[in-house]
């Protein structure tokens, strides 16, 4: 062989230590930006890192694999199997084929031009080695453009959810948020100045109008009231002993990697060392991590923390179905009462975001539009919903159709689907009562929430609570000022 083996000489660059470099780079900055947010934040953006580095090693790779190192590489491993006359002899179209892509070609011409005054013996081997450099450098190179534009990626995300926490929180009101990680998720949604104008709007009108968060309160409350034994649950977290997969376990050999682990290496390695004038290449290669290393892999032990339900428990938790509101964007609703229902939303998906429940929106009017407020998207959904202006006619029977649809589903169990309309309105079909008193019956609730003094009140007869919100003139005035 002419030269050194180029075997995963990509792998040997993204193992080389440039992906926890940019880590800890990441770790630092990190520091700096969330100095001002909660320990939790900060344990969830170092989290986040992690996820990132087995994103970043598989991205680095795979831009090695997509580049045209890849050409140069295969014509470097087809080099290397040729002996010194063969090598001479098509030297010249070698360097052909190197003009074209190759960064080693200016320094290949001039190695050419020098071996000519001289004759070097050793001219095939030092050729390759010096190819073999340069090939290393400029995988470094190409891999490490991609790492640094990953990071910058990753590094705007950070700053984008660690921004974006700030509304997931004010939405959350005086509450805490109670899935952490739910928050950190929607936290990834970016929000325009009209998303964030919406949801300060109606965070001010929550707080003028306040029997309104009240009349959310006692909907949430409600799904804990539900005495079903296959609803409870109570989350404990323990310590277990898992396996992992882990390259620094030793159960088995999977392969042949270059680095300098002793431990691991070959034992055709040491022969350098048995000779003084070859003992130079063995430390070179230890310095270099370029050791043929044995490949290991099997599976550790550690301790993790999971979390274990226990419905045996007398004072386990309710599990507590979604929200399902559906509302009246018609026409009527234009004004005070369109923005009760936008404010009864909003105070609905604190309550949501409280108790770590889903929150639905549908839209009905001339047209369905259904929004998921505690989704990974979120917050932009919220703020799209809030800005969204009523228009057209009424058509509650096709949003009660599709809740009801949805309810029948194992996930809405013990789920509350709420009603936000002026129920100026002619009362819904037999057939649709007889599915709603059906779903009743299976501890899933149905409430109305009405702002007009003209609601029809047969058609909210159907409807497990009903809640008038329509104060009269003066009293708006007063929560205006």
């Amino acid at each position: 062989m002419l030269g050194m083996d180029e075997l995963n000489i990509a792998m040997m660059v993204a193992e080389s230590g440039i992906v926890e470099t940019a880590i800890d780079d990441l770790m630092e900055k990190v520091q700096f930006l969330a100095v001002a947010e909660s320990a939790r934040s900060n344990e969830l953006a170092k989290e986040h890192i992690h996820q990132w580095s087995h994103y970043a090693q598989k991205r680095v790779a795979d831009t090695f694999e997509n580049s045209h190192l890849q050409n140069e590489l295969t014509l470097y491993r087809e080099t290397l199997k040729l002996n010194e006359r063969h090598f001479y002899s098509r030297l010249p179209s070698l360097l052909g084929k190197l003009a074209s892509t190759s960064s080693f070609y200016p320094e290949a011409k001039k190695l050419i031009e020098q071996n000519r005054a001289v004759k070097n013996p050793l001219f095939a081997q030092h050729f390759c080695d010096c190819w073999y450099e340069s090939l290393l450098n400029s995988v470094k190179e190409t891999e490490s453009g991609t790492l640094d534009s990953e990071k910058e990626k990753c590094l705007a995300d950070l700053r984008q959810r660690l921004e974006s926490l700030e509304y997931v929180n004010e939405i959350a009101g005086t509450g805490q948020v109670g899935n952490f990680i739910r928050a950190w998720d929607m936290a990834a949604s970016k929000l325009t100045k009209g998303d964030i104008t919406a949801i300060r709007k109606h965070a001010n009108f929550l707080r003028k109008n306040s029997e309104l968060k009240e009349i959310a309160n006692q909907l949430g409350r409600m799904a804990s009231q539900v005495d079903d034994p296959e609803l409870r649950k109570n989350q404990q977290e323990e310590l277990k002993i898992v396996e992992e997969v882990s390259d620094e376990a030793t159960d088995d050999i999977v392969g042949v990697h270059q680095h300098n682990d002793l431990n691991r290496m070959l034992p055709n390695e040491a022969i350098f060392l048995a000779y003084p004038e070859l003992e130079t290449i063995f430390y070179k290669r230890f310095l270099t991590k370029r050791l043929m290393n044995y490949k290991m892999r099997g599976k550790a032990r550690k301790l993790k923390k999971v979390r274990a339900e226990k419905a045996e428990n007398q004072t386990a938790d309710i599990e507590k179905g979604p929200f399902i509101l559906c509302v009246d964007a018609s026409g009527s609703m234009r004004g005070f009462p369109e923005e009760c229902a936008k404010g009864m939303a909003y105070a609905l998906m604190q309550v949501a975001l409280e108790e770590d429940r889903d929150c639905y929106v549908i839209l009905f009017s001339t047209e369905q539009i259904t929004y998921e407020l505690t989704g990974q998207d979120g917050l932009r959904e919220a703020g799209v919903f809030l800005s969204y202006q009523f228009r057209g006619g009424t058509e509650l029977e096709p949003a009660l159709i599709k809740s009801v649809e949805l309810m029948s589903e194992e996930k809405y169990k013990n789920a509350d689907l709420v009603v936000l309309s002026d129920f100026i309105a002619p009362k819904q079909p037999e057939a649709i009562q007889q599915m709603v008193a059906s779903l009743q019956k299976q501890q899933n609730r149905f409430h109305a929430v009405c702002f007009s003094k003209h609601g029809n009140p047969q058609l909210m007869d159907m409807f497990d609570h009903c809640w008038d919100y329509h104060p009269g003139m003066w009293g708006r005035l007063m929560k205006k000022w």
